[in-house]
C-alpha cells in the first residue's frame, strides 16, 4: 500500500492505493476460543491447574466465575489459586460474609500488592445489598475477583473473563468446563 494521503486536502482529488485488505472491514477482535473440557482426577490436579493459572500475568485483574453444585470444589480451587499467588494466612469461605478480601505479593519490587476479592453469593438475596455493600466499587477496582454462585447476583456482575464450571463425577473426580468470556479470559486459557 502506498503512502497515506491527507484526506483533508481541501477539494483536490485524492487517490488511494487499495489492497485486498482494503475491501474488508477491520477486525475488531479475535473470536473467543471454544470452551475447554478438563478432568481433574484429584486435588493435586486442581492445585496444578491453579498453579498454572497463577503464572499468567492476566490473572492479576481477572474476574473468574466459579459454577457448580455444593461440594463441587469451587472453594478448594480458590484456596489453591490464592496459595499459588502467594496469599498467606487462613483462607476461609466467604459464605456468610459474602466477600473475603485477600492480599498477595506484588508482581515486582516496588509495585502495589495484589488485591483479591473472593465472593460467595450463595446467600445473596437482595439486589439492594449490591449497592449497600459497595460491591460495584469493588468490581471497578484493579485486582482479581473470584465469584462463587454468580447466578445469585445475575444482572449485577460484569462479564466474567473466565468461567469455570465444576461437576463432581461418580468416581469423585471433577469434570471442569473452562469458558473464556473476554480476550483476557482467552489468554488465561492459553496453554492450560
Amino acid at each position: 500500500m502506498g503512502p497515506v494521503p491527507d484526506l483533508c486536502d481541501q477539494g483536490r482529488t485524492v487517490k488511494l492505493a487499495v489492497t485486498a485488505a482494503g475491501f474488508h472491514p477491520p477486525i475488531v477482535g479475535s473470536p473467543l476460543p471454544p470452551p475447554r473440557r478438563l478432568h481433574w482426577r484429584s486435588e493435586e490436579d486442581t492445585a496444578a491447574f491453579a498453579q498454572a493459572l497463577a503464572t499468567r500475568d492476566d490473572i492479576r485483574d481477572a474476574f473468574i466465575e466459579l459454577r457448580g453444585d455444593l461440594g463441587a470444589g469451587k472453594t478448594t480451587f480458590v484456596r489453591h489459586l490464592l496459595r499459588a499467588l502467594g496469599v498467606q494466612g487462613r483462607i476461609k469461605s466467604p459464605t456468610y460474609a459474602v466477600v473475603e478480601p485477600h492480599e498477595g505479593p506484588p508482581a515486582q519490587v516496588g509495585a502495589a500488592p495484589l488485591t483479591i476479592w473472593h465472593f460467595d453469593f450463595y446467600r445473596f438475596n437482595d439486589p439492594r445489598e449490591w449497592e449497600d455493600a459497595g460491591f460495584r466499587d469493588l468490581f471497578a477496582r484493579p485486582g482479581l475477583k473470584l465469584a462463587e454462585w454468580p447466578d445469585k447476583a445475575a444482572g449485577l456482575l460484569p462479564t466474567p473473563d473466565l468461567v469455570l464450571t465444576l461437576d463432581t463425577l461418580d468416581d469423585e473426580s471433577r469434570q471442569v468446563i473452562a469458558s473464556a468470556g473476554s480476550p483476557r479470559g482467552a489468554r488465561l486459557m492459553e496453554g492450560g
